[in-house]
């Protein structure tokens, strides 16, 4: 019972450093929160594998899951965001609509994930903890970048999520059975790393969740090439044959 019990107790975990994020950003400690985002993602990547490890998936952990997911990677990078960056822009309504956009984006990615048929290797949209590690740790350069920069790659994230750009899902990489009793310590060292080190685990996690990010992006842009390309050879070959039949 107890090992079957184990991935959901991973995604409470997620779930409790994602309220812990939010209450450390109100209390003027972002470099903190944003670790426990980061830690949070680390606890979401294993409760699945551990679940697919155990034989213990079910219905219950799945919702559970996104609801935890819209708490630690959709309301928390988002209030983390908003107390450092957008608290002085004018109009107030404006930074209101971003921050909100941001979350809400979050939930319709994972209702269409719970519900929709996926690629098979393959997300459809960014999935919301990358989008949410990407925004915690990028207000963290709140003060080398300008407000209207970090506004604009809100808004960009968010769309990312909804929309249709295929991202790799990794989940061939699973844990073996016999390794699970390491994930605990895993988890454990990174949070004594996280506590020690802040600000330099977050900005250093932050480079790979870009580049995944922008992998999606540029896989996109060469299949619209691609496609592209395809459609403006049919049009050649249908004008050739047409050109062809009136000589003839």
């Amino acid at each position: 019972m107890i090992t079957k019990s184990l991935p959901s107790l991973f995604t409470v975990g997620n779930l409790f450093l994602g309220v812990l994020a939010i209450i450390l950003v109100f209390n003027e400690r972002p470099d903190t929160a944003a670790v426990l985002v980061i830690v949070a993602m680390l606890l979401d990547g294993l409760d699945g594998r551990v679940a697919r490890a155990l034989n213990a998936q079910s219905e219950f952990g799945k919702e559970l899951d996104s609801l935890s997911d819209v708490i630690s990677f959709g309301v928390a990078p988002a209030f983390i965001m908003y107390v450092v960056a957008f608290g002085d822009i004018r109009p107030a309504a404006a930074a209101w609509v971003v921050t909100a956009i941001f979350p809400i984006c979050g939930a319709l990615r994972l209702a269409r994930f719970n519900v929709v048929a996926g690629t098979p290797g393959y997300f459809i949209g960014l999935p919301i903890p990358a989008a949410g590690g990407i925004l915690a740790t990028l207000a963290l350069f709140h003060n080398e970048l300008n407000v209207y920069v970090l506004l604009v790659s809100t808004v960009l994230l968010s769309y990312l999520m909804v929309s249709n750009v295929k991202y790799p899902n990794f989940k061939k990489a699973g844990i073996p059975k016999a390794a699970i009793w390491i994930t605990p310590i895993i988890v454990i060292i990174a949070v004594i790393i996280g506590i020690n080190k802040p600000s330099f685990i977050s900005k250093m996690i932050f480079i790979p969740l870009v580049i995944y990010a922008l992998y999606g992006l540029k896989k996109n842009v060469d299949r619209l090439f691609v496609l592209r390309r395809r459609k403006h050879k049919a049009m050649e070959t249908t004008e050739d044959l047409a050109n062809s039949k009136t000589h003839l």
